[in-house]
């Protein structure tokens, strides 16, 4: 029997949305955007844009929040919110036990030593010495890696850029740009190209993984020496005191009063002679404005958003993160930092317009982890129980000078702790001849009892899968690979924190599984989207496969997320 021609059009279009992916439009696939602006802030919490949004334009964080599409309750559900899991997370749409990064660092027990997750012996830095930063860095990590090198090698699962480059066979144009290496690497992914800003030269560097030697306009862009341009100059607020939440809160005792930097506005940036001079840079909004600079040159030069091919740039702002971890997140320098953050993201916006349009242009912003309050701030407001965690305790408690001699063990039997894990001395247990997932268990029976510690939880046990199922042992799960991760993995109470990073103690630290951590704003503008306000349960994970469902490719390969129906269209 022949079907009505309406019968057979209606069923053409129904095969046609089954085929499509998951909530796509006709539209969004018959013509993408010519450019796919991916922004992260490090460490932006998901309450930060709307806390502090008396002080933003109209043009920055207004625009996404207003015009956009605003997801307000995004979390992540792995247990360590660290720099390097958040942006891959973003990048991959899946968790740590799929594509790797189960921290900033983690134990090469091949090698018998500590690795940066991205160091790659392979690929050395197209600068000599530009992994060489000041003994006083707040990220001990860069310091970690004695490899001359990186590359985006130890991520394990395809990003949506590696996806958007094999869709439309290498022609999309994909670059990272970020102050830190592992913020610039993640999310350009294996096909793309990624800069990163060197505090031992005060420049934008690139390993031999992306090139062989500088594109001229790289090389022009350092030679102008923007980094020395702040030399003698401060960090001093935008507006006066009266505006500010925090206007009256300047000098707090509990905040990091980093070498020549203070804790009281301005902060001097010093000579550019001085060693710390280009870590300045970096703890204060001067580091997102040479990101900025950085990324419209990029955009300029290498054309992109100019034809009908979609390209990916990512940009991820750093400034918000070292901010908090020495003021905190309640302080007038957070705020201050936001405020000059908006203005950034304006100007990026109002760049992006100029050369490609914002209607060619779909944008999503996110961040990578939260941030939890400082101690002292929490104290000030009458939560006693907020303090700092002394990790060297660890190895020398009674309870475990008991285990070392119940297994006969004389010495150290904790080899390391690297957050989030503590990481025994298995060759010592060999040769003692003693079950390694017996002394797992007994070890972390006895850390669950120290003061402050909410959960120990064995590497025997989440290999084995045999753990309650509540939601923090199924996020310990989640970050868990099996050639990666420590012995036990440990968690502490809600507002415990580590506070020592390279012998400097600061006043905040992230990683927790707890939701100041995982909480994190995730918004979409441009590309004609309708603005609205979304409050249902959504995860960042989610990111990836909407980006690829919104072009038509294929998700990353160990994405889990779904695409974001707000965002899809009707």
């Amino acid at each position: 029997m022949t079907r009505p021609k309406s019968l057979r059009l209606k069923v053409g279009l129904l095969a046609t949305a089954l085929f499509l992916a998951p909530g796509l439009t006709l539209a969004a696939a018959a013509k993408p955007p010519r450019l796919v602006l991916q922004i992260t802030v490090d460490a932006l919490r998901g309450d930060l844009p709307g806390r502090y949004a008396r002080l933003f334009g109209d043009g920055g964080f207004r625009f996404l929040m207003d015009q956009g599409v605003h997801f307000t309750n995004a979390h992540y559900q792995h247990a360590n919110t660290e720099t390097i899991v958040g942006h891959v997370s973003l990048a991959t749409g899946t968790v740590p036990a799929a594509h790797g990064m189960v921290g900033n660092v983690w134990f090469d027990r091949e090698e018998g030593r500590l690795t940066y997750n991205i160091e790659d012996p392979d690929h050395h830095l197209l600068t000599a010495g530009a992994d060489v930063d000041q003994k006083t860095e707040i990220d001990p990590t860069q310091k970690a890696a004695k490899v001359d090198g990186r590359s985006p090698a130890t991520i394990l699962s395809s990003t949506f850029s590696d996806e958007l480059a094999v869709h439309f066979n290498g022609r999309s144009k994909i670059y990272g740009v970020s102050v830190k290496d592992r913020g610039a690497v993640s999310l350009a992914g294996q096909a793309g190209k990624a800069f990163w800003f060197s505090k031992a030269g005060g420049e934008f560097v690139t390993s031999s993984y992306y090139y062989d030697e500088y594109p001229e306009w790289v090389k022009a862009w350092n030679a102008r020496k923007l980094a020395q341009a702040y030399a003698g100059k401060s960090w001093k607020l935008m507006h006066d005191p009266s505006k500010y939440l925090f206007g009256d809160s300047d000098d707090r005792e509990y905040e990091t009063d980093f070498p020549g930097f203070g804790r009281t506005f301005p902060h001097p940036y010093g000579e550019a002679d001085d060693k710390h001079f280009t870590t300045r840079l970096t703890l204060s909004p001067a580091g997102d404005e040479l990101t900025l600079d950085f990324a419209k040159a990029l955009l300029d030069n290498e054309g992109l958003g100019q034809d009908e091919v979609p390209d990916y740039l990512s940009v991820s702002f750093s400034s918000t993160d070292y901010v908090g971890h020495l003021f905190g997140a309640s302080s007038l320098e957070s705020e201050d930092n936001l405020a000059r953050l908006d203005r950034t993201l304006e100007e990026l916006f109002a760049h992006v317009d100029n050369k490609v349009g914002l209607k060619n242009t779909l944008i999503v912003l996110s961040a990578d982890h939260g941030q939890p309050e400082v101690p002292g701030r929490l104290h000030e407001l009458g939560i006693e129980h907020a303090r700092h965690f002394d990790t060297d305790a660890l190895d020398k408690a009674p309870a475990i000078a008991a285990l070392k001699a119940q297994f006969g063990i004389g010495e150290n039997l904790i080899e390391a702790f690297f957050q989030p894990y503590v990481y025994l001395n298995r060759d010592l247990i060999r040769e003692k001849g003693v079950d390694q997932a017996e002394v797992e268990k007994a070890v972390a029976d006895e850390l669950v009892k120290f003061d402050g510690v909410a959960a120990a939880v064995s590497s025997t046990a989440l290999r084995n899968a045999s753990l309650p199922n509540t939601l923090l042992m199924r996020a310990i799960l989640r970050n868990f690979h099996p050639k990666r991760s420590g012995d036990i993995y440990v968690v502490f109470e809600p507002n415990v924190f580590i506070s020592d990073f390279d012998g400097l103690t600061v006043a905040s630290t992230h990683g927790s599984p707890w939701r100041y951590d995982t909480f994190v704003p995730v918004m979409f503008a441009g590309a004609g989207l309708k603005p609205r306000t979304v409050s249902r349960p959504v995860t960042p994970y989610d990111v990836a496969p909407t980006l690829a469902s919104y072009l038509g490719v294929k998700p990353p390969s160990g994405s889990i997320g779904n695409p974001l129906v707000e965002v899809m269209g009707d």
